[in-house]
């Protein structure tokens, strides 16, 4: 007999089939796949639910990264992904995301379930970055991804000095500095 992957999709049984168990109490809905019940929600869960149709070239950052990490309730509207410019080729993005092309050295990349994430402090320092407004959540997720890496703010600035000519620089370290303790 078949097993089941433990994160499910539409591909793998009809959608009516994965919502009456959803409605039956025996699965719960993770982004757009479902899990058995007693399934810890983890980041490596989260990531296979996401990633379904990435290609492995495709980065989680931003939003996504958060939501996989943890630190961030629910997944964006759309996915946040990035492709590193040092690779030749530029996947297309899939349905429901949002693709850029950014400088990303290979330590500012982690795995969970085979997809490739940026890191926590990385992404906070993206996070604190591009986030259009820097409200209650935003905060609370750029605190959290601090908690996750570890990160002090003398590290946080120190990610931020990575590159020369970083945009939004002096905004991102405003940011990180109302919300990570020295």
């Amino acid at each position: 007999m078949a097993r089941l992957a433990p994160v499910l999709h539409s591909g793998d049984l009809p959608l009516a089939e994965l919502c009456a168990a959803r409605l039956d109490g025996e699965l719960v809905a993770v982004d757009d796949a479902f899990v058995s019940i007693d399934t810890a929600i983890i980041a490596s869960v989260r990531a296979a639910a996401a990633a379904r149709d990435w290609s492995p070239r495709l980065i989680a950052e931003q939003g996504t990264a958060a939501w996989i990490w943890g630190a961030a309730p629910l997944p964006p509207p759309r996915h946040q992904l990035c492709a590193s410019l040092d690779r030749r080729a530029r996947p297309p993005a899939p349905a429901r995301c949002v693709l850029r092309e950014v400088v990303i050295d290979d330590d500012e990349i982690l795995l969970a379930a085979g997809v490739a994430v940026t890191a926590p402090l990385r992404t906070l320092v993206d996070i604190a970055r591009f986030s259009p407004s820097f409200g209650e959540s935003e905060q609370r997720t750029v605190r959290e991804l601090a908690d996750l890496a570890g990160a002090t703010l003398a590290e946080c600035r120190s990610a931020l000095d990575r590159r020369r000519n970083l945009p939004s620089k002096r905004l991102a370290w405003a940011r990180i500095r109302t919300v990570v303790d020295a």
